[in-house]
């Protein structure tokens, strides 16, 4: 749920505390404003891996409306569609070394129960993990390529196990038993030694050094010293692990332990978290992802020597990820901004040149009439300073007020950042100016933020919204009666929870999928969340002791009587984190009270909505919603 293990978080993304933003505020000004369709037209990209031979890049798009595998030809920059699904998306994993073959990933209906398939190049396609329930995800590629692991729990619902399957027959074999529960971290070449992570809190892990030849087993975080550690990778010559940990320190940093000796040495270290380390195929070059206030940026180093590689600037560049091919010849950037989806990048180390392979922005959207992401920060209730992303509509003005809204992160644990999401842009673009706060509890700012909203969900967490409503009231071009709260997953919850817990502060809520029972959810998670549940109870509360008192008394379905603002909420019926009864019920429950209440159920989708007819017609909903009940404008037409 929090840092790697997010499990209610749904995609979103310096000033002195109370500073108006912006050193000078623009003049307000009228710009075209785009439907959701045309903001949808719009694609979003991920993945990115290399061919053999550097000549070919497999990435994912949801061009089509439903995302499908993508080969991009790396020497004219000519994209075709490997697979055309119309009903399941489809995430390319990576290429089968040496062929045009390659594995992707797919559920049912946002289920969760990803499958592993082969795909050849004659467009034949087999399921390599066909267990009814089963759950599979790709782990990487054996050093000599003839082999892939993954991880899986069709042996047992609740534990993943590590398997390897060659590429040949096609056949698993098991490579390592799960029966206790801890996660495989990493796995050295040699497959003597494995990382397992055991889960204690949201905030603290273990993490053992496994060497399948001893049988010995050897802890590498310090008893006396709480920290989340997790694994890296491996050396190539199996005598070093690389991994993050916050032991002793407020950010996450890189540590590299050297197995025969058990010297641990901190090889990276900032006032920001590391996001992500990436040692190349030959161990050439070292990529550092820091989280440096919202944004990730890159660091590259000749691992050897430690000396920095220089790197052509990327404006207002948020980092997502890279990967480096075989060669060593070549990188994959996925970039994000503020303005426009994702795009990805190739860059040449020979010839220093950076390409760009991707124009996700609609052509027919204007960059210039979007808005930029801006950092901003308030102080709450007790004089905590709230960082928070600050979207400012082109047209407000002090002559020209607009409705606001709070926008809460997805987790709890999750981070706004300064990224981009077509339904921000587009509201921001129809005059609402929003607030993505990034309440205590949230991560990137240091453990002890981290850690303050521990079993004080509902509380001070919801009153850092409530003061982020205030910042927002205290601008001079913001109708403070016109605000409203919206957010998803652990988002949603706070949107419901603001309305039955401190009613008279937002005009609106809209909640995409939020827990309003905690005891229901808490107890149904999904089975495969089982070496996380101890966690989970730790920092929410265990529903099956004493603290059900505090669970249902911050748990919305049980309070929401007191709900008397308008409310939206979306659902996907699939979703086996919040299941669709929480909805059902809130709804049920808010429409005894006689308060305007809208529900939009979408039958083929999970936890969060991928598919673009339903981000259409969903998110063209929530704005008709909020121009109707917190703008208070019932003259706009159904076509935005």
């Amino acid at each position: 749920m929090k840092k790697n293990l997010s499990l209610l978080v749904i995609a979103g993304s310096l000033l002195a505390c109370n500073d108006q933003p912006g050193t000078k505020e623009p003049e307000a000004r009228q710009v075209t404003q785009y439907t959701i369709e045309q903001f949808y037209k719009s694609t979003n990209v991920g993945g990115g891996a290399i061919s053999s031979d550097d000549t070919k890049l497999l990435i994912n798009s949801n061009e089509s409306g439903i995302y499908n595998a993508y080969e991009i030809d790396l020497g004219s920059g000519q994209k075709k569609a490997l697979t055309t699904s119309t009903k399941e998306s489809v995430f390319g994993n990576d290429y089968v070394p040496g062929t045009t073959n390659f594995i992707y990933s797919s559920d049912k209906g946002g289920n969760e129960n990803d499958h592993l398939f082969l795909q050849k190049g004659n467009g034949s396609v087999k399921d390599l993990t066909p267990g009814a329930k089963e759950k599979a995800t790709f782990f990487s590629w054996s050093r000599n390529n003839q082999s892939f692991y993954y991880t899986s729990n069709k042996r047992d619902p609740r534990f993943f196990d590590l398997y390897k399957m060659d590429t040949v027959a096609w056949k698993p074999a098991m490579v390592y038993k799960n029966d206790n529960g801890f996660d495989v971290g990493a796995l050295s070449d040699n497959e003597r030694y494995l990382v397992l992570v055991e889960t204690l809190t949201t905030s603290s892990t273990n993490i053992f050094l496994a060497d399948q030849q001893t049988k010995q087993t050897n802890k590498l975080n310090t008893d006396s010293i709480e920290g989340n550690s997790f694994p890296i990778q491996f050396s190539m010559d199996n005598n070093t692990l690389y991994y993050a940990t916050d032991e002793g320190s407020e950010f996450q940093y890189v540590v590299k332990y050297d197995i025969p000796t058990g010297k641990k040495e901190k090889l990276y270290s900032t006032n920001w978290d590391l996001m992500y380390m990436y040692l190349s195929y030959n161990e050439k070059y070292r990529v550092i992802g820091v989280n440096e206030d919202g944004k990730n940026k890159l660091y590259i180093f000749d691992h050897k020597t430690g000396n920095p590689i220089d790197f052509p600037k990327i404006e207002d560049g948020d980092i997502h990820g890279v990967s480096i091919s075989r060669s060593e010849n070549k990188m994959r950037l996925t970039v994000g901004n503020s303005k426009s989806p994702n795009n990805i990048y190739v860059y040449d180390f020979s010839t220093k040149e950076l390409k760009r392979l991707t124009n996700t922005l609609n052509p027919e959207i204007k960059e210039d009439e979007l808005v930029s992401a801006e950092v901003v920060r308030y102080k709450s209730f007790d004089g905590l300073e709230i960082p928070a992303i600050y979207y400012k509509p082109q047209q407000a003005g002090k002559d020209n007020k607009v409705p606001a809204l709070v926008w809460v992160h997805g987790g709890p644990g999750g981070q706004s950042r300064a990224g981009y999401f077509s339904l921000i842009q587009y509201l921001v673009n129809h005059g609402y100016a929003i607030l993505a706060v990034n309440n205590r509890g949230s991560s990137g700012y240091g453990k002890t933020f981290f850690k303050m909203d521990n079993r004080n969900h509902g509380e001070k967490d919801l009153q850092d919204c409530v003061w982020g409503k205030k910042y927002l009231a205290s601008l001079p071009y913001v109708d403070s009666s016109k605000i409203g709260i919206i957010g998803g997953s652990y988002g949603g919850y706070m949107t419901l929870a603001a309305l039955c817990f401190q009613p008279d502060e937002f005009k609106t809520g809209v909640d995409l999928f939020g827990v309003a029972n905690w005891l229901r959810t808490l107890k149904e998670v999904p089975p495969y969340w089982e070496s996380f549940r101890k966690a989970l109870y730790e920092e929410i509360g265990d529903p099956n002791t004493a603290d059900t008192v505090r669970l249902k008394q911050f748990s919305p379905l049980l309070h929401a009587g007191n709900i008397k603002k308008p409310l939206m909420v979306l659902q996907g019926a699939n979703d086996p984190r919040v299941l669709k009864i929480e909805s059902d019920e809130v709804v049920e429950a808010v429409k005894k009270n006689g308060v305007p209440v809208e529900y939009v159920v979408f039958p083929d989708e999970g936890h969060g909505f991928v598919k673009k007819e339903n981000e259409i017609k969903g998110y063209g909903q929530i704005l008709q919603f909020l121009d109707k009940h917190l703008k208070g404008d019932t003259t706009k037409t159904k076509l935005n």
